[in-house]
């Protein structure tokens, strides 16, 4: 069994809403949820970024809040399995992780806003685990144009440049999911250190929003960057993104492991095959692909790359192997900063 690297699932706010904030009984099947410890098994999981997202009603401080109330989860989750899970900064962790049959357990800050504004914030969500900021999510924020909203600055501000330059320096990934086609593009002409998409699909084969066009894939793959490809129906086939617009009235139309391929392909057709990974969303939309219900389904899609003919490595590149690259480029920044070793740039920016 290939172990997978997801890039995208949003398990600790569905805990929050849904059952208390508790870790207990994840290590039994939970029916209503996508994700529990033996499924996160049977799908080959060896490694996860576990979204801490906060709902964009809350602002300022209460963002900030219930931020580290999610990031709190997380490393209370990996406290309570300590047999199944282990908590995981760098690289060398994950494969730690791979070795000791367990989880390896990462963070990614979903949401721009969730930094209250400020870089002290982003320092301290990094010193606390966190390995990516999703620059947006789907509003457009004070300095970052988001990919469903309105677009106010053109891309980035000159304040959201100097994230994408905080976020190089001390090791964290700028993770361009949620973000507008413009921003896509500021921030890749800022960024020193490759760049991540957690969970995402192709604009050329379904125009949603949310996708990323063909000149941002081709970008991210020269730049040694990671796509990681989403299993949300809607970002899909144009039928799914059309019965979405339309108020999901009726059966969604059918969906299933073959156009997540698809999607997969193409990345690897206009990226390379070194930039494309696997970000599937689990318990951050309700409905799923025939066939990639839960998290014990990525081997699935294996197959069915298999099928069409991708080779093993290419397989393990897709799996783990890509986006493991792109965290151990950050990994000596990342250390380093933790360490509080000097880097030579400057004074910190407030």
């Amino acid at each position: 069994m290939i172990q997978v690297i997801d890039g995208h699932n949003d398990l600790p706010w569905a805990r929050r809403a849904r059952h208390g904030r508790t870790t207990a009984g994840l290590d039994a099947p939970v029916p209503d949820l996508h994700t529990d410890l033996p499924r996160l098994t049977a799908g080959g999981v060896g490694g996860q970024f576990w979204s801490v997202w906060a709902d964009p009603d809350l602002v300022g401080a209460d963002q900030v809040t219930a931020t580290l109330e999610q990031i709190d989860f997380v490393h209370r989750l990996v406290d309570a399995y300590p047999d199944r899970l282990r908590f995981a900064r760098t690289a060398a962790d994950v494969r730690a992780a791979f070795d000791e049959g367990r989880v390896a357990s990462l963070i990614g800050v979903e949401g721009g806003a969730q930094l209250g504004g400020s870089l002290a914030v982003l320092r301290q969500y990094a010193r606390l685990g966190a390995r990516y900021l999703t620059l947006t999510w789907s509003r457009t924020t004070a300095w970052a144009d988001s990919a469903t909203d309105d677009a106010r600055h053109g891309g980035l501000t000159d304040f959201g440049r100097d994230v994408v330059r905080e976020l190089n320096r001390i090791g964290v990934l700028a993770d361009l999911a949620h973000v507008s086609p413009a921003t896509m593009r500021d921030a890749l002409d800022v960024s020193t250190r490759p760049v991540i998409v957690s969970h995402s699909g192709a604009r050329t084969l379904c125009d949603h929003p949310r996708n990323v066009p063909d000149d941002v894939l081709a970008a991210i793959g020269a730049a040694d960057g990671v796509v990681m490809v989403a299993f949300v129906p809607a970002f899909l086939t144009p039928a799914c993104h059309a019965w979405e617009q339309a108020g999901e009235r009726g059966e969604m139309p059918p969906v299933g492991v073959a156009d997540v391929a698809d999607h997969i392909e193409h990345v690897r057709h206009v990226a390379g095959v070194h930039a494309v990974g696997i970000g599937a969303d689990y318990d951050g939309t309700d409905r799923m692909p025939t066939g990639l219900g839960d998290v014990s389904r990525y081997q699935e899609l294996l197959r069915e790359l298999r099928r069409r003919g991708w080779s093993g490595p290419d397989l393990h590149r897709l799996a783990h192997g890509n986006v493991l690259r792109v965290l151990e480029t950050a990994d000596t920044d990342h250390l380093a900063f933790l360490a509080g070793i000097p880097d030579g740039r400057g004074t910190w920016a407030a």
